[in-house]
């Protein structure tokens, strides 16, 4: 386990926490393959029943750590480490619940639409940043959120890039309940040992009902997104977006 995903088991529950607070929890290469790993050890071990995401500090994540994309170990490798785990969360078959307060931006915030609850902090700012950056969604968020939410107000919230707060996150359907930041964990907690309580057999199997009719569009919108990302990934927009984030000024898309 790397020093930037830290986990414990407390009866039948494994917890995960991002842990890179300095970065707002940020995820580099290191840590995408850590959570791939972390998710295929708890669906191997049958003592884990369900498991809990959240971040270290006052953050879940602010996304993707976009330094690591130029790490020549992940390029040359032959398949990204996002990629990896992206895979591993998607396919995995036991319950776990997102426990996300502060900022949750971009795959700090696509991950936690593969959780089978998610619970928020008061203070929650998720952002899906892709329309601003001249990207494509990724980790099958552009199925997923409409399968949560409905589809016009997925495309809100994607074509607009906007600000989601938690109260607007309950009200939508991304999350299931709101909560004090200092009750978010723990209220995570106890209803990941109500349902461990239960048979782990029993919890796969009701998982993989629940998530058969989803199984095909989460593999058809893996690859759909992963052939957009490619197309607008270096696409002037996108070079004038990282740009203007650099010069701290607004981007103009206009004149490209």
């Amino acid at each position: 386990m790397s020093e930037f995903l830290l986990s414990e088991d407390r009866d039948g529950v494994r917890l995960l926490t991002l842990n890179r607070p300095e970065k707002k929890n940020a995820i580099n290469n290191e840590m995408w393959l850590a959570l791939r790993d972390a998710f295929n050890e708890a669906e191997a071990d049958q003592s884990i029943c369900c498991l809990v995401l959240t971040g270290a500090g006052e953050n879940f994540s602010a996304g993707v750590d976009l330094s690591s994309f130029g790490d020549s170990d992940a390029a040359s490798s032959e398949e990204h480490p996002f990629g990896a785990c992206a895979k591993a969360v998607c396919d995995f078959g036991k319950p776990w619940i997102g426990a996300a307060g502060g900022v949750s931006v971009g795959g700090g915030a696509t991950i936690l639409f593969h959780a089978d609850i998610v619970y928020v902090g008061e203070s929650l700012r998720m952002r899906l940043p892709f329309a601003s950056l001249g990207l494509a969604p990724e980790f099958a968020s552009s199925y997923m959120l409409q399968a949560n939410i409905g589809a016009q107000q997925a495309a809100e919230l994607f074509y607009t890039a906007e600000w989601i707060d938690a109260v607007r996150a309950v009200e939508v359907g991304i999350a299931a309940r709101s909560y004090p930041d200092e009750e978010l964990l723990d209220a995570a907690l106890a209803k990941a040992e109500e349902i461990a309580q239960w048979p782990v057999n029993a919890l796969k199997e009701i998982k993989a009902t629940l998530r058969l009719p989803h199984k095909a569009h989460i593999d058809a919108a893996l690859a759909a997104e992963d052939a957009a990302m490619t197309r607008q990934a270096g696409s002037p927009e996108n070079i004038e977006a990282v740009v203007a984030f650099m010069e701290k000024r607004a981007p103009n898309f206009r004149d490209l």
